[in-house]
């Protein structure tokens, strides 16, 4: 492996996508990935919609939240939440296609912050999640040294 930081924030997105049941039982796709950046859409499915005829809240938050989790995983340094909070803008139509992308605001320390801008195919934001991350033990993929 190499000390390349895009090829590490890549394969340890390939890693956790690879371990992420839930976030590919949802249909989300992994789009892009940097340091300190993620991209991840996901199709609004029928079943995805509310008792309003709109997409439920927790499917958009749990796009956001995975996006999230890309991102402050990207440095290869095991991550977590450790807090968060979205705000919904505009209501989501059933057939739609969501889009988050996750921006670094900062890393200091052991932790970080990220916006989350969700927008739908129009490109229209339609939430806005920010997440702190701490940072745990361990990486998600071997480092360089040790491969």
């Amino acid at each position: 492996m190499t000390h390349n930081p895009q090829a590490l924030a890549e394969a340890a997105a390939a890693s956790m996508y690879e371990a992420d049941a839930c976030s590919r039982w949802l249909g989300i796709t992994l789009e892009a990935v940097r340091p300190g950046y993620a991209r991840l859409s996901m199709p609004v499915r029928q079943e995805f919609l509310n008792g309003h005829g709109i997409c439920h809240g927790g499917l958009m938050f749990t796009l956001a939240d995975s996006t999230f989790a890309f991102a402050c995983n990207s440095h290869n340094i095991n991550t977590v939440a450790a807090g968060c909070s979205i705000e919904f803008l505009k209501p989501v139509q059933g057939g739609d296609v969501l889009t988050a992308e996750a921006t670094e605001q900062v890393l200091s320390g052991r932790h970080g912050i990220y916006d989350i801008r969700v927008t739908n195919r129009a490109g229209e934001m339609v939430a806005m999640f920010r997440g702190k991350s701490a940072q745990i033990r361990g990486h998600v993929v071997a480092p360089p040294e040790a491969g």
